[in-house]
Parts: C-alpha cells; sequence; structure tokens
C-alpha cells in the first residue's frame, strides 16, 4: 500500500509540468504558424512623379567642387552652401544649374583624381575648395599646392571659367605652417588670374549659430553665409 501511495503521489506531482509542457508545445506550434504565414504579396509602387531632379535640366551648370564644406556634411538635404547659391541665383534672375560635387574627406588629391567627372559635365563655372583636409592632416604643403594646381590648370585648359575658395587651420598648427597654407590660395588665384575668397567660412567661423559642435562645419544658417560670400564673386561671371 505504501508503495501504491508513494506511486500515486508522484504521479499527481508530475502533472503541472507535464501540463506546461504542452502549454509551451502549442504556443511554439502558434508562432511557427505566424512565421511561415506567406506575406501579402508588395503591390507595385505608383511611378514617382516627376522634379527637377528627374528631368534634364539643360541650364548651364556652376560645379561646387570640394569637400564636405562644399557637400554641407551635418546639416539637411537642401542646406548645403551650392543649395542655397541655386535660391540667390534663381532670386536674381539667372539661369543656371548649381551642381553639388562635394565630397567629404576628399583632400587636394582626391580632387586631381575627380577632375574629369567635373569636365564631363561641361561646367560653365567651377567653385573649387579643397584643402582643409590636407591642412588638418598635416600634408606637405608643396603636395597641396600641386594638387590645386593641377586642379585650376585643367580647368582653365577647358575654357572653364574658376573661382577659388580658400581656407584656414586652427592656431594650434603653428603660424608658419598656417601662412604656407593659407598663402597656396593666393598664390594660384594670382598665377591663373581667377577671383579668390580667400576664406570660405568668412563672417561664419566663431560666430554663434553658424558653426557645428564639431567646428569645423557650417551650420545651415552659416551655409546661407557661404553662399552670400560667394556671390560676389560668381554674379560677375555669369550673364542673364
Amino acid at each position: 500500500m505504501r508503495k501504491i501511495s508513494l506511486f500515486f503521489i508522484l504521479f499527481v506531482l508530475t502533472l503541472p509540468s507535464i501540463g506546461c509542457r504542452v502549454d509551451k508545445a502549442s504556443q511554439h506550434s502558434s508562432t511557427m504558424d505566424e512565421s511561415t504565414t506567406p506575406a501579402t504579396e508588395p503591390q507595385p509602387a505608383a511611378p514617382a512623379p516627376q522634379t527637377a531632379s528627374t528631368v534634364t535640366d539643360t541650364r548651364p551648370v556652376i560645379a561646387c567642387f570640394g569637400d564636405s564644406l562644399t557637400a554641407g556634411l551635418g546639416t539637411d538635404p537642401g542646406q548645403s552652401y551650392p543649395d542655397y547659391l541655386q535660391s540667390d541665383l534663381d532670386a536674381r534672375g539667372y539661369h543656371y544649374h548649381v551642381v553639388n560635387q562635394g565630397i567629404s574627406g576628399n583632400t587636394t588629391k582626391d580632387g586631381v583624381d575627380r577632375i574629369n567627372s567635373v569636365l564631363a559635365r561641361h561646367p560653365y563655372l567651377v567653385i573649387v575648395e579643397f584643402g582643409g583636409n590636407d591642412g588638418l592632416r598635416g600634408l606637405p604643403i608643396a603636395d597641396s599646392r600641386a594638387n590645386l594646381d593641377r586642379i585650376v590648370s585643367k580647368l582653365k585648359s577647358s575654357s572653364t571659367k574658376v573661382i577659388l575658395a580658400g581656407i584656414s587651420l586652427p592656431p594650434d598648427y603653428g603660424p608658419d605652417y598656417i601662412k604656407q597654407f593659407t598663402d597656396t590660395y593666393t598664390l594660384l588665384a594670382a598665377k591663373y588670374r581667377v577671383p579668390l575668397l580667400p576664406f570660405l567660412l568668412q563672417n561664419v567661423y566663431g560666430v554663434p549659430g553658424m558653426m557645428q559642435r564639431d567646428r569645423t562645419h557650417a551650420t545651415a544658417a552659416g551655409n546661407k553665409i557661404v553662399a552670400a560670400n560667394l556671390l560676389p564673386l560668381v554674379q560677375p561671371l555669369l550673364k542673364k
């Protein structure tokens, strides 16, 4: 009797665990059924409406050729200085297509490597902005100067109008290096007789609200000022 009673007690005690296993198994089966249910076949997307970017623009091209300062790194689409330059020109009745050909991280060497892609657009005018990444990396001034020379020379030889935009460096790079660095733009502008904006971030750098937290790139408001800085150099080269 003791054996029978003990067996009966053990049998009763195992009932909850069996129930749990059954419940878990049924839950697993339910989950599997849901996950393996075929998804609804996606419907074809409606054709995208035509916009200015999808329609061929026949206006003469102004190419803004540079690094992250041109690309508008850290700002929303439509907030780079080329975008604001386009708006400024449109408002003044100039019929030109401003193209942003800035790539973040580019050095002057990258600019040399990309020059043919710019020329392939047959630009009327190119605004050249390179050198900041060279300087921040402490690259040899002679190399940066030679690369910028090649860029401006090739553009000029194609009869493209050129504007050169310069940049500077933080004070901790030392006065000698900074002077040699900034002299590059002055020397090349004089050599090729092209308009020069000595400092792209004029009235932007160090001004509250105009620079991002990295203290390197302009905010949207700052990029508006950059476009305004360039406008007096751009307008005399254009036709209405």
